[in-house]
């Protein structure tokens, strides 16, 4: 069963906005951006493409 997810349709803070700018710019996956973020690889997915940032697809 997938991970349950408590922060469901909680707005970004600038803080996580600064730590997804950089943690993009390093080249990591979506899955370990996702991680660290605690949300779900959609939200990070959707977040950055409004942002235009591109997020590295590791194989």
């Amino acid at each position: 069963m997938a991970e349950k997810f408590e922060r469901h349709r909680q707005p970004w803070n600038a803080a996580e906005l600064q730590k997804l700018h950089t943690l993009a710019k390093k080249g990591m996956g979506l899955k370990a951006i996702a991680k660290a973020l605690t949300r779900t690889e959609e939200s990070v997915k959707d977040r950055a493409k409004v942002d235009g940032l591109t997020i590295a697809k590791l194989r």
